[in-house]
């Protein structure tokens, strides 16, 4: 949304520069308005291309948006308050109530409002009332009220958003544990319970050998052979589906993210000769991470680097995870080409490249959120897993 306001803000801006331009004075006056064109229109350029890059700038320095008003108002006295740069002027405190919430909202809202009033008061033929002076300054306020009341939507949005997010994330652990076991009682199901069944024919055909008017002791000896390897593989087996149950049901045999991906980015980083850094971020302890979940992220993790090996060719591959808030935060970034621009999921599904529509695929079977781009970095692709450590705390047992 305060990418839209920056757009509309440039349109303005583009439509109003010629009669600013015109009206102002020759010598310094004209200078003074070109550089404020300058400065605004470029401002509002950058903060609406890259407005994830720049945008926490503007949310911890108030005082630049307070700079780019002062600007804007020299734009303004020169093109005048019924051009249609005054619109630019309502832009303002509908962006601070948006980023800095109502005491925001108050103070950009006054502040655009009190140039304003001095600016119809500056002109040679000021307006001949006092509606006609107090129209952009009241549009300013409702303005400003308006945005702080978006922004109150927006947070509430963002709450239930995150809310049934995490309640996703623990239904799809729950049915991935779900989904392991029932592959072990398919295994249990394949393996030892025919091997018991196979132990209990050989158990009877020994009885009967057994029990027969003239016993062969070379059969009896082979039947018995039989028993005892039948009976020491279904304990074999018993044992391996057991040790698997026991690292799904205990928490202390669950998987140590940080410790599978430091150890697969060290593998990748050999295997392919690429320049593979692991960088554990956060200042938390990462919770035991499910095995049949563990998996899952680990193998987006290993996939974006392969993507990365295969497709982007580049000098090295940044991988880190760790516990940001209330999120398990994995990150692959390499320094490569990066995708081509407007490049969406549904492009790549029609064009048989499945690596990142997998990895997407794979992200929402555990309820973990997954943005591919730039990200905050120059160049290059970021592959960004999120997933609440909410999640991380259903039960298993």
């Amino acid at each position: 949304m305060c990418r839209q306001v920056f757009g509309f803000r440039l349109a303005m801006i583009a439509l109003a520069t010629p009669t600013a331009l015109v009206n102002a004075n020759d010598g310094l006056p004209t200078r003074l308005v070109g550089a404020a064109v300058v400065v605004t229109f470029m401002t509002s350029y950058v903060l609406f291309r890259d407005w994830e890059r720049f945008g926490p700038l503007l949310l911890r320095h108030p005082s630049l948006l307070a700079a780019d008003t002062l600007f804007g108002s020299l734009l303004l006295i020169a093109a005048g308050p019924d051009s249609t740069l005054a619109y630019v002027s309502v832009c303002t405190p509908l962006l601070a109530g948006l980023v800095y919430g109502w005491r925001g909202a108050a103070v950009f809202a006054s502040l655009q409002a009190l140039l304003l009033l001095l600016i119809h008061a500056a002109q040679e033929d000021p307006a001949p009332g006092i509606t006609e002076s107090a129209l952009l300054p009241g549009l300013c306020v409702i303005a400003g009220a308006v945005g702080s009341s978006l922004r109150n939507l927006m947070l509430r949005f963002g709450a239930a958003t995150q809310a049934l997010t995490t309640v996703q994330a623990r239904l799809a652990v729950t049915e991935a544990v779900s989904a392991e076991r029932a592959r072990l009682a398919r295994e249990m199901h394949d393996s030892v319970a025919k091997t018991l069944h196979g132990v209990a024919l050989a158990a009877d055909g020994l009885t009967t050998s057994a029990n027969a008017d003239r016993m062969d002791p070379a059969l009896v000896r082979q039947q018995a052979a039989l028993v005892a390897r039948s009976a020491r593989r279904a304990a074999a087996e018993s044992r391996e589906l057991l040790a698997d149950l026991r690292r799904e049901s205990d928490p202390s045999h669950a998987t140590d993210v940080l410790v599978e991906l430091a150890a697969r980015t060290r593998d990748f980083s050999t295997r392919t000769g690429l320049t593979a850094v692991y960088r554990p971020t956060g200042a938390h302890a990462v919770p035991p991470v499910p095995p049949a979940v563990a998996r899952q992220i680990l193998t987006i993790a290993s996939e974006a680097m392969e993507n990365a090996h295969r497709h982007a060719h580049p000098t090295r591959v940044d991988v880190s995870a760790g516990v940001h808030g209330d999120l398990l935060r994995i990150s692959v970034h390499d320094d490569g080409r990066g995708l081509p621009p407007g490049t969406s999921l549904e492009q790549l599904r029609r064009a048989g490249h499945f690596g990142l529509v997998g990895m997407v695929e794979r992200a929402a079977s555990v309820g973990a959120r997954i943005r591919i781009g730039r990200g905050g970095h120059p160049q290059g692709t970021e592959v960004r897993l999120e997933l609440p450590l909410a999640a991380l705390t259903t039960p298993t047992a």
